[in-house]
């Protein structure tokens, strides 16, 4: 049977990936990636020299058929994201189930874990971790006051991840609907500025506006 390894790669020092990773991108045959510029940073960096293809939420349906046709020749893929665990929040998970689908007689889909923002955020929060819902990226109109009220009176730690463009408007949201929940904004994950600011929704955004600069980066937001 051919193949198919979903492989966790670095969130964002280079340093945080596992022997077995390593070892399955030296070994497949060709490796799919979200971006294959990002990639190329990794395996320059462990001295892997294996082909790469472009695949992400963009790809065309040839794209799909061209890697059903690889898996049904007997090789075998590897697919990674820019960072963390592809599958999550990520157009890998599209391509994951139609394997699982279609090809699942003759193909093995074979996790090698690793790296998750999620995980690493709530890991070093301080906040409950016993029980969590993933949101993913919050919707940017539709559904989206709905899923605030949820969060407000969810009993269960909330994590979503925000992008740089929005995380004051999110924060402003949260003030206007949780105000008295526990929030930890984590940022810049495993990088060089990488921060942990834990507080009420008005502390951090009362903190992200007088400190412009931390207002960059990616951001990894727990509410309990």
């Amino acid at each position: 049977m051919s193949k198919f390894y979903v492989v966790a790669t670095p969130i964002g020092n280079l340093g945080d990936i596992t022997l077995r990773a390593i070892e399955t991108l030296k070994d497949v045959d060709l490796i799919l990636c979200e971006d294959t510029r990002e990639t190329k940073k990794i395996l320059d960096k462990y001295g892997i020299v294996k082909p790469t293809m472009s695949y992400h939420a963009q790809s065309k349906l040839s794209k799909t058929d061209k890697i059903f046709e690889l898996l049904e020749e007997g090789k075998n893929l590897a697919l990674v994201s820019d960072a963390g665990t592809p599958g999550i929040s990520d157009p890998g998970a599209l391509l994951v189930s139609k394997i699982k689908e279609y090809l699942s007689d003759s193909v093995d889909v074979i996790p090698i874990p690793g790296p998750s923002a999620i995980i690493a955020a709530l890991s070093a929060s301080g906040l409950p971790t016993h029980e969590f819902t993933f949101l993913g990226f919050l919707p940017h109109k539709k559904g989206r006051e709905t899923l605030f009220k949820e969060i407000a009176i969810s009993e269960r730690t909330m994590v979503f991840y925000e992008s740089p463009h929005r995380i004051l408007k999110t924060l402003e949201s949260l003030v206007k609907f949780c105000p008295d929940k526990k929030v930890c904004v984590a940022r810049e994950l495993t990088k060089i500025y990488e921060e942990f600011k834990t507080g009420t929704p008005a502390e951090i955004l009362e903190y992200l506006n007088k400190n412009k600069e931390k207002q960059r980066g990616e951001f990894t937001v727990i509410v309990a």
